[in-house]
Order: structure tokens, then C-alpha cells, then sequence
């Protein structure tokens, strides 16, 4: 009876430990997997803060680095305008530089054409056309004030040759009237530099067409023509001292009924390219410095003037 109550006891105190020992398993277990189950959820948490986190600060970069490239894309803009605009400036200055050059170089050449030019004589810059008497004759810059009237030679130098260009018809207080060998109404008496035949050009109205040279006798001479011979002014008339080119030869026209014969001239003056041309006294032959001229400012060697006169 006693040993069945101790058996009963010593169970009892078993169950008891057994009971005491598995709470104790239960609670730790739980207690370890309530651990666990908090930290991996602040590790959720946490990977999703820094995911977000990420993913703004990827988006904030991204438009901040957009900003920043559209701005330093119209930075490149406004220089790349300002280079281009620059560029411009200096190849307009370039051309403007080879443009004085030039200038400079023409101008030399007149100022010294007008240094020998024996004759008394006013550099002139011609400035405008006359639309009233259908664009042949043109407008200089010099007049009266100047020394210049009515009737006088005008002469051109170009290419290294003396040439003839008109005469005045209207000199104003300023600026005067040139009246071009082209002209309808002009008439020039002259001659054949070689074979000494004598005629008179004429103008056709317009500087592309051909001078023509009338009233030149045959006789035998019509042979002697040569083309690309010169024709020169002859001095007689009064108006147009002799020995200055007008032309050359292009072609002879022979009319087996006339008695003459005509010829057509190539005029030696270019008046596509006519910029400078000199006003002179026929009357005078003195030098330029007794005679009180100067060369105008910035202006031109040359033919018949410029010495001895031309050939007899």
C-alpha cells in the first residue's frame, strides 16, 4: 500500500518535470520563431524602404541629369550661333581685306598713270549714269570747282594702255556730264596707227557694239589694213588731242560701188569695268605741278599723252 503510494508520487513529480520540461521547449521555440518572425519583417521592410528609395533617387537623377543635358544642349546652341556668326564676320572682313587690296592696288596704278600725264588733267570717279539719254552717257565727281568744261577729252587707263573714253558735254558746279566714244552722237576724228589712213568714228549707241570707223578712202590702202591694228585719235578738230587709242581693227567692210570704206573697231576701253577716268586740257601741255592740278585723292602709266604725244 505504501509502495503503491510512492510509485503513485514519483509519477506524479515525472509528469510534473515532463510538463515543466516541454513548457519550457514551447516557450523557447515560440519565443525564437516570434524573433524570427519580427526580424524578417523588418527586413521586408526595410529592403522595400531602400527599394523605394533607390527607385526615387533613379528618378530624381534622371530628370535632374534631362534638366542638365537640355540646358547645356542650348548652351552648345548659343555658342555653336556665336562661332557660326563669328565665322561670318571674319570672311566678310577677309573679303572686305581683299576687296581694299584690290582697291588699293587700282587706285597705285592710276596715281601713277596720273603723275606722268603731261597734260593738265583732274581725276574723276564716275558716280552715276543719265537714264534721260538712255544710259549712254555717265556722271562724274568732279566740275567746275575742279576746272573742268565743256567739250573736254576724257581719257581712261587700263591694262597698261592710255585710252580714249568721250568728251564732257554738261560740267556743272560739282559734277559734270560724260558723253562715251559709244555714243550715237559722237564723232572722233582719227587714223590708222600703221598704214597712217585717215577717217571718223562713230559711235552705234551701245558700248557692246562696234565702233565704226567712215569716210576712209580706198586708193590702194584697203590692202594695208591690218586687223587688230590701232586707230588713234589724228588731233585735228580741236577737241581731242592726237595720239590716244580708241580702237583696233575687227573687221573691213568693202561696198565695191563706194569710194570709201568702212571698218569696224573694237573700242579699247572696257566700260563694263570703268571706274576712274581723267578730265584733260587738250590746250596745255605743261607739267601737272605748274600747271596747279594734283592728282585727285587715291587715283593712275600710259599712251600717247604721257610723253611724246603719240606718233605724228
Amino acid at each position: 500500500m505504501i509502495a503503491g503510494d510512492s510509485k503513485k508520487k514519483r509519477r506524479a513529480r515525472t509528469d510534473v518535470y515532463v510538463f515543466v520540461g516541454l513548457s519550457l521547449i514551447s516557450f523557447s521555440a515560440l519565443f525564437f520563431s516570434a524573433r524570427s518572425f519580427v526580424t524578417n519583417f523588418k527586413d521586408a521592410g526595410l529592403s522595400m524602404y531602400s527599394g523605394l528609395r533607390e527607385s526615387v533617387h533613379g528618378l530624381t537623377s534622371l530628370v535632374s541629369r534631362t534638366i542638365l543635358s537640355v540646358w547645356e544642349l542650348a548652351k552648345l546652341r548659343e555658342e555653336y550661333n556665336e562661332l557660326t556668326a563669328r565665322v561670318i564676320r571674319y570672311e566678310q572682313l577677309e573679303r572686305t581685306a581683299a576687296d581694299i587690296r584690290q582697291e588699293n592696288n587700282r587706285l597705285r596704278e592710276q596715281l601713277g598713270f596720273s603723275q606722268i600725264l603731261s597734260y593738265r588733267h583732274v581725276a574723276a570717279e564716275i558716280i552715276g549714269t543719265e537714264p534721260d539719254n538712255l544710259f549712254s552717257a555717265f556722271v562724274i565727281n568732279r566740275g567746275k570747282k575742279d576746272g573742268i568744261d565743256n567739250n573736254m577729252p576724257v581719257i581712261a587707263y587700263q591694262g597698261g594702255v592710255e585710252t580714249l573714253v568721250g568728251k564732257v558735254i554738261q560740267a556743272a558746279q560739282y559734277e559734270s556730264m560724260v558723253m562715251p566714244l559709244y555714243d550715237s552722237s559722237s564723232y572722233i576724228s582719227s587714223r590708222l596707227n600703221d598704214s597712217r589712213v585717215e577717217g571718223i568714228v562713230e559711235g552705234q549707241g551701245s558700248h557692246n557694239a562696234p565702233l565704226l570707223m567712215r569716210f576712209v578712202r580706198k586708193r590702194g590702202r584697203e590692202e594695208e589694213i591690218k586687223i587688230g591694228e590701232a586707230v588713234i585719235t589724228s588731233g585735228l578738230g580741236g577737241v581731242f588731242p592726237r595720239g590716244i587709242i580708241i580702237g583696233r581693227v575687227s573687221r573691213v567692210l568693202y561696198q565695191d560701188n563706194d569710194t570709201s570704206i568702212e571698218i569696224e573697231l573694237e573700242s579699247q576701253t572696257d566700260f563694263s569695268r570703268l571706274e576712274y577716268v581723267f578730265v584733260i586740257d587738250a590746250g596745255s601741255r605743261t607739267p601737272v605741278e605748274q600747271a596747279g592740278y594734283f592728282p585727285a585723292e587715291g587715283l593712275p602709266p600710259g599712251g600717247g599723252l604721257t610723253g611724246g604725244g603719240g606718233s605724228p
